[in-house]
C-alpha cells in the first residue's frame, strides 16, 4: 500500500522511532515545500537524501510513473538546553513528461521505503546533532548507477543544481555515439567543410583547371605551327 508524503505517515513513524532513539528529547517533524539546499540558518544541519523511490501521479492527465530518483531534503536543529529538536522536510516533485503540465505533483512511496528513509534520517540525526558514531545507513544509493534515462528536464532537485543522478557506463557510451552521428557542423569550421559555399580545390575543379591549361597549350603549339 502507497502512502502520501504529505500525510501523517511521515510524522507517526518518525515520531516512533525517535521516541525509541532519543526517548528524554522532544522532535518534531515539518514539512517545508520551500526548504532550500545548503541554505542553512544558523545551527541548522542537513541531510540529503538522493535516490528514494516513489511514485508519482499526475493530477491533470491521470498519468503515473515510477522513480528511483527522488531527492528528499532535511534541515535539522536541536536546542540541547530545552531538550527538544526539529526536523524540516522537503520532497522535490517531478513534472509530468506525457501532457507537460505545469503542476509539480506530490509522490507516493511504500511504507518500507518510508521506514527505511527514517532510520537514514536518523542516523544522521544522531551524527550530526549528537556528536555520535557508528550509525548504519539502511540504504546506500548516493553512488549507485542506474541503466534506466533520469528525466532532468522534470525534475524539480536537477532544476534547483542537484545532482543525484549518476548514469551507467553503457547510458554514457550511448549518448556520446548519438551525439557523433547527429550532431551540427561547428559553426567555426570553413563553409567548404559545412557542405556550403564552392570548393576551388576539390577533384572536378581541378580537372577542369587542368583541362582548360592543356587546351591553352594545344592552341599555342597549334598556332606556332601554322605560322
Amino acid at each position: 500500500m502507497c502512502k502520501s508524503v504529505t500525510t501523517g505517515e511521515w510524522k507517526k513513524i518518525f515520531y516512533e522511532k525517535m521516541e525509541e532513539a532519543k526517548p528524554a528529547d522532544s522532535w518534531d517533524l515539518i514539512i517545508d515545500p520551500n526548504l532550500k539546499h545548503n541554505v542553512l540558518a544558523p545551527g541548522w544541519k542537513q541531510y540529503l537524501e538522493l535516490h528514494a523511490s516513489g511514485r508519482f501521479h499526475c493530477s491533470w492527465c491521470w498519468h503515473t510513473w515510477q522513480s528511483p530518483h527522488v531527492v528528499i531534503l532535511f534541515h535539522m536543529y536541536l536546542d540541547r538546553a530545552q531538550r527538544a529538536g526539529s526536523v524540516r522536510m522537503r520532497v522535490f516533485k517531478q513534472l509530468c513528461y506525457e501532457c507537460g503540465t505545469a503542476r509539480l505533483d506530490e509522490s507516493s512511496m511504500l511504507e518500507e521505503n518510508i521506514e527505511s528513509l527514517v532510520d537514514n534520517l536518523i542516523t544522521s540525526l544522531r551524527e550530526q546533532c549528537y556528536g555520535e558514531r557508528g550509525g548504519h545507513y539502511r540504504i546506500h544509493v548516493a553512488s549507485r548507477q542506474d541503466n534506466r534515462r533520469h528525466r532532468g528536464e522534470f525534475c524539480e532537485a536537477c532544476n534547483e543544481g542537484i545532482v543525484h543522478w549518476k548514469p551507467s557506463e553503457k547510458l554514457l557510451e550511448e549518448e556520446a555515439t548519438t551525439y557523433t552521428f547527429t550532431r551540427a557542423p561547428s559553426p567555426t569550421k570553413p563553409q567548404a567543410e559545412a557542405g556550403s559555399g564552392c570548393n576551388f580545390c576539390s577533384i572536378p575543379w581541378c580537372l577542369f583547371w587542368a583541362t582548360v591549361l592543356l587546351l591553352i597549350i594545344y592552341l599555342q603549339f597549334s598556332f606556332r605551327s601554322s605560322v
